[in-house]
């Protein structure tokens, strides 16, 4: 008899059930944006149920998340993104997650009536044996399904299904859309209480305008998607820098669209790191946010917004001088 084979982080976009044919599966579902407060505790939920049952931990999420996919369909704005979907990705797996579905929202996929989906996904494709949900859970066609269908279904699989309640704090659920909330209104120290983390953004460092350079400003940029999650000047740190990418090194970030200099600019973070010089093309870098300082604005004049910027930087050393 061969030995089952050995499982070690692995992500799929395709259901691959030999995978799972000798190990069953612990299940847990979401959209997982943001992997706030709330996400945490079921996937440390579904981490500890895989372990003491002998199962595969596997997180299943989708990509183009449901809302998005729907808004686009109707010609509408989708929901503000909180990250990206490698840094979604990596905050699951940090939990404990073994095995991450990585589903494909699409038409057919969201033509599936409710038990279609479980049989396709979770007994067919994952032969899942336990698995866990939020309280306020749907899915299938018309989110027809809820907990109470995915419970009677699980119960006449055979399988184990457990509703998560909602992980709150002062009578507050945790969840993606508060985050938004506070993202969009700059306040980035609720966030991180949601989060359970400082709220980040990451990715390579590329090349822009070299504007800043002219003006005694020189940046390095991340291009960011549409909508922004949040916007303004900041305090941030910026990991990546050093080799080990351990250090931070202080700076003050802008995130927007740049009105002063563009029109209908492309979203985009731009950094001045504090007592920093070097070459950082093509380096990935995690920045995260501490405090916002102002909203972006749109100067007359690029000495106008010069001198802002010069008041922006002793602002941010402020801000950092507090947490000495």
């Amino acid at each position: 008899m061969s030995n089952p084979p050995t499982i070690h982080r692995s992500l799929a976009r395709d259901l691959q059930p030999a995978l799972f044919a000798t190990r069953p599966t612990a299940v847990t579902i979401g959209n997982f944006d943001g992997v706030h407060r709330g996400h945490q505790a079921m996937l440390q939920v579904v981490c500890e149920a895989a372990k003491l049952r002998g199962l595969t931990p596997v997180a299943v999420t989708f990509s183009p998340a449901p809302g998005a996919y729907f808004a686009r369909l109707a010609g509408k704005t989708p929901p503000t993104k909180l990250q990206r979907l490698r840094d979604k990705l990596a905050c699951i797996w940090a939990v404990g997650i073994t095995h991450i579905q990585l589903t494909r929202f699409n038409a057919a996929m969201a033509a599936m009536q409710p038990d279609e989906f479980c049989d396709r996904v979770l007994k067919n494709g994952l032969n899942a044996k336990w698995v866990i949900v939020g309280d306020d859970f749907r899915y299938g066609k018309g989110r027809a399904g809820d907990v109470k269908t995915l419970h009677a279904w699980c119960a006449a699989q055979g399988i184990e299904c457990y509703v998560m309640p909602a992980v709150t704090a002062k009578d507050v659920r945790f969840s993606s859309s508060i985050i938004r909330d506070a993202l969009r209104d700059g306040d980035v120290v609720t966030a991180a209480a949601i989060l359970g983390r400082p709220y980040r953004i990451s990715g390579k460092v590329a090349h822009g305008d070299k504007l800043g350079r002219t003006i005694g400003f020189p940046t390095i940029n991340l291009p960011l998607w549409s909508p922004l999650p949040l916007s303004g000047i900041f305090a941030v740190r910026v990991y990546g820098i050093d080799i080990a990418g351990g250090l931070a090194v202080m700076g003050a970030a802008s995130v927007g669209v740049r009105p002063t200099v563009k029109t209908h600019g492309a979203p985009l973070l731009e950094v001045y790191l504090l007592d920093f010089t070097g070459d950082l093309y093509g380096r990935r870098i995690v920045v995260e946010f501490v405090e916002r300082i102002r909203m972006e604005e749109k100067f007359d004049s690029l000495e106008i917004m010069t001198g802002q910027m010069h008041r922006d930087i002793d602002s941010v050393r402020a801000v950092f001088a507090d947490f000495k």
